[in-house]
């Protein structure tokens, strides 16, 4: 186990892995490229739809079982899907990556949107506010805490899952991991799975960081 880490230690930290199209950093560029595209894309898709129903009060059915799709989404099965379907390219990768992120996206904007106190918006509409003046100027600032963590928590499921992109031959971190496989390669395997998961944590991290930043004012 010692020699193990060891040369997982000499692996990480060797100059020659980091330089080069197959080196540490241009494969944490690749793998920092599909995620953030993928969550931007669920972002604009999921933010819209649970805005809409905690807005409105319709469709809450659909908001509370996304996150249990989320959960069961079989990431890789739908990769395979749509690759059959349309082909070698990055598309069934940004399929699977942004259907996995949307669950989280829908239902934390929602949750958000429901956890506005009902007097407030009462007292908005009170003031000749109209429904998309409430929406805007009162219900999405106040949701905004819970809007943020959905998406913080999207982007790091995609992080963790964007090694996929190495199974229908791509780059990202997953190279090290499906490659490692293929060569019979532990350190490789281990190397490429210490780094996605470090990103992970990284991002986690900032972001969490972030909105206390954000929203500091608000448990003052």
């Amino acid at each position: 186990m010692y020699e193990l880490f060891k040369n997982l230690g000499a692996w990480l930290f060797a100059g020659e892995q980091w330089s080069g199209s197959d080196g540490i950093a241009h494969r944490l560029a690749e793998h920092l490229q599909y995620s953030l595209l993928a969550t931007l894309i669920a972002a604009a898709i999921g933010l819209p739809i649970g805005l809409l129903i905690g807005h409105t009060g319709k469709g809450a059915f659909l908001a509370i079982n996304l996150a249990s799709f989320g959960r069961a989404l079989p990431t890789v099965g739908l990769v395979v899907l749509v690759f059959l379907a349309g082909g070698l390219s990055m598309l069934p990768v940004y399929v699977a990556l942004v259907a996995l992120a949307v669950p989280a996206i829908v239902t934390n904007t929602y949750a958000g949107m429901t956890a506005v106190d009902p007097d407030v918006k009462d007292a908005a509409r009170g003031q000749g506010m109209r429904g998309h003046q409430v929406l805007l100027q009162v219900e999405l600032p106040l949701a905004l805490p819970l809007i943020m963590t959905g998406l913080r928590l999207a982007l790091i499921q995609v992080v963790a899952t964007a090694t996929i992109a190495a199974y229908v031959s791509f780059g990202g971190l997953g190279r090290y991991v499906f490659d490692g496989l293929a060569q019979r390669d532990l350190v490789q395997v281990l190397g490429g799975a210490v780094l996605v998961a470090v990103v992970a944590v990284a991002l986690d991290l900032a972001l969490s960081g972030l909105q206390r930043f954000l929203f500091r004012h608000r448990t003052a």
